[in-house]
């Protein structure tokens, strides 16, 4: 929370316990989003064209007063966490730092496994600002569309009405449509900020924002990608990775001995030497859990210190000797491959 005092005010500065007490009529509400904030932190103090493009990022919690009927699981949320980002930059500046933006969401969205929409919007009927800067700002997005070389469509009169607007369109397993990312430019917060930095020329100049958000809601993104996994998490997003199964209780030890090699070197392994159950009920618990692999330790194993891996498809791999086995899972989960299983 904060506030803008004019220049020359007596009002004292409230603090976190004040407000109750000596403010009473002061209206307070819950953060909806960070842009305001990122642009007093660029007023702070007088900037210079040297310090641009200048990239502010946060990842706090917003707040937004959603109908209770617009709710719904993780995809709509009255709190929630956005990748947030605003770049001020110069007009000849833009058209890099969208390139940019698109760059850094195909990178993203590519190691997440998803195929995606984007869709220019356009000026709508409400804008704010110069029609000649608009005209402008849409050619620029146009043209980094164009570059960037994937497909996309115009939404006419769908922007913001303080900028154009690239946004990202993802579907979920079951093709529901999901607005996540996006890219928007902005001239009217600088202007109503009164945002300005010393040209090369020594004048004040006004400079360009960009509001980026490459997963959008971190929230909604996460809920289109649990649905698209359909609980086979990819090995590095995994939150059950390796279990080791014994075979019996002569194997035990060995057991815990590669489980600790696992965790040693950074993955998720959990050991399940339930006597009470049979190997194949132990494996396939292991399966319906969605394990991404199973090291099953068996007495020839024990002899040999090696271990026997599947993976949760049912899929047999063979034996393997520990170190190689965990030098392997390791490449595959530093690398972020979607199919760990079928490539090892």
């Amino acid at each position: 929370m904060f506030a803008v005092q004019p220049p020359g005010s007596d009002r004292p500065s409230s603090s976190q316990n004040d407000h109750s007490t000596r403010h009473t009529t002061d209206t307070l509400a819950l953060k909806p989003m960070n842009c305001p904030a990122h642009c007093l932190m660029f007023a702070h103090r007088p900037r210079s064209w040297r310090e641009l493009p200048l990239r502010l990022a946060d990842f706090g919690a917003l707040h937004r007063a959603e109908a209770s009927g617009g709710l719904c699981g993780l995809t709509r949320l009255r709190c929630f966490q956005q990748d947030d980002a605003h770049i001020f930059c110069t007009t000849d500046q833009l058209e890099a730092e969208i390139q940019s933006c698109l760059d850094f969401l195909h990178s993203v969205y590519a190691v997440l496994g998803f195929s995606f929409r984007l869709a220019l919007s356009t000026r709508p009927s409400g804008f704010l600002g110069d029609p000649c800067l608009w005209d402008q700002a849409e050619q620029v997005l146009q043209q980094a569309l164009k570059e960037f070389g994937e497909p996309w469509d115009l939404n006419s009169g769908d922007g913001a009405f303080y900028g154009p607007k690239i946004d990202v369109h993802l579907h979920d397993a079951l093709g529901r449509p999901h607005q996540c990312g996006t890219i928007q430019l902005d001239f009217q917060l600088p202007l109503r900020f009164d945002l300005q930095y010393k040209g090369q020329g020594g004048a004040l100049e006004r400079p360009v924002l960009i509001h980026r958000a490459v997963l959008g809601s971190v929230e909604r993104l996460l809920g289109v990608l649990a649905e698209s996994c359909r609980g086979k998490w990819p090995l590095w997003l995994s939150p059950f990775q390796v279990v080791v199964i014994p075979v019996g209780t002569e194997q035990e030890e060995y057991a815990r001995e590669t489980q600790q090699s696992l965790q040693a070197a950074g993955l998720v392994c959990d050991l399940d030497a339930d006597s009470r159950r049979t190997l194949s009920r132990r494996i396939r618990r292991a399966q319906l859990a969605h394990y991404n692999f199973q090291f099953v330790i068996g007495q020839k194993e024990q002899s040999k210190r090696t271990v026997n891996i599947r993976t949760r498809d049912n899929r047999l791999l063979g034996e393997w000797s520990l170190p190689e086995a965990v030098q392997r899972l390791v490449e595959l989960q530093n690398t972020r491959v979607p199919n760990a299983e079928e490539i090892f």
